[in-house]
């Protein structure tokens, strides 16, 4: 049986979705490839790549997990074809990220793995990196066979505590601007919620999605508070009052909101919301 490409299908034909994803994640990397080149990071190139990369690995692994909603909620079967590409694109980004910062180190490995031990937002750093290659290894369909389909499954929940380590880790490395990891941070946690509250194969209905939408909205809130009060000498207050303040433009909390709110309508149309019209109207039924 012929090794399976990015682009093609479980019976080897060209899925052109699959193509198109394949060729958006390499977005980013040929983005910074070009900033290099042209001297666009500024003079301290090696340093923002690091940040750069770092970025997309969260970024991506934050849309990795948006998969199952989205096949959910749109009721399309060949969006999970893209989860595990999209997973391992995150863990690839990771990887990148750490080699750029183990160049800015001149290779020294002992200088590296002191650092690591040393600051602690770079331990939280490495043991995400460990744990999306333990994901990442275990991605094929041989790993499946060998370890069987329910430990392999509770293995791959554990994705969801990677993703708090790296959002963790992100918001630590950022300093005192921490606007978009905290907005990054309140998008996870909406997925975290919609996993807890959805049933199992379909997406929740509409009351659960609309208190998901206003759960994730304060969760995202009460982050920023927390950050701001524990990590800085920044009036936490003065923070949140600037979430019901959009002259300047929206915070993390009510964009997520925002996105929550999104989805909640969009769950609300007809063709999403999870019912079925048939030839009279009275007999319709749950999808």
């Amino acid at each position: 049986m012929p090794w399976p490409m990015p682009w093609t299908d479980r019976s080897g034909a060209v899925s052109p979705f699959k193509a198109a994803v394949f060729a958006a994640l390499f977005v980013p990397a040929l983005w910074l490839a070009w900033l290099w080149l042209s001297d666009g990071l500024g003079p301290r190139r090696l340093d923002a790549a690091i940040h750069f990369s770092g970025n997309w690995a969260v970024r991506v692994l934050v849309l990795s997990l948006l998969v199952t909603p989205a096949r959910q909620l749109l009721r399309q079967a060949r969006i999970l074809l893209v989860r595990r590409m999209v997973g391992v694109a995150a863990l690839l980004y990771a990887l990148l990220h750490v080699m750029l910062f183990v160049a800015d180190h001149q290779f020294n490995l002992a200088t590296v793995f002191a650092e690591i031990i040393k600051r602690f937002y770079l331990t939280i750093g490495f043991a995400a990196l460990l744990g999306l290659a333990a994901l990442g290894a275990t991605s094929f369909d041989a790993a499946v066979r060998r370890m069987g389909g329910r430990a392999w499954q509770r293995l791959h929940r554990t994705v969801y505590a990677i993703g708090v380590v790296a959002l963790f880790h992100f918001m630590l490395q950022t300093k005192a601007d921490v606007t978009e990891a905290t907005l990054t941070f309140g998008l996870f946690l909406w997925l975290l919620g919609y996993r807890l509250v959805a049933p199992k194969g379909s997406a929740p209905g509409r009351l659960a999605m609309l208190g998901l939408a206003l759960g994730a909205g304060l969760a995202t809130a009460a982050l920023e508070f927390a950050w701001y009060a524990l990590m800085t000498g920044i009036d936490p207050w003065r923070v949140a009052a600037a979430n019901l303040d959009i002259g300047y433009g929206l915070r993390p909390a009510p964009w997520v909101l925002v996105v929550g709110l999104a989805v909640f309508l969009l769950r609300c149309l007809p063709r999403f919301s999870g019912r079925r019209r048939t030839m009279a109207p009275a007999a319709d039924a749950r999808a």
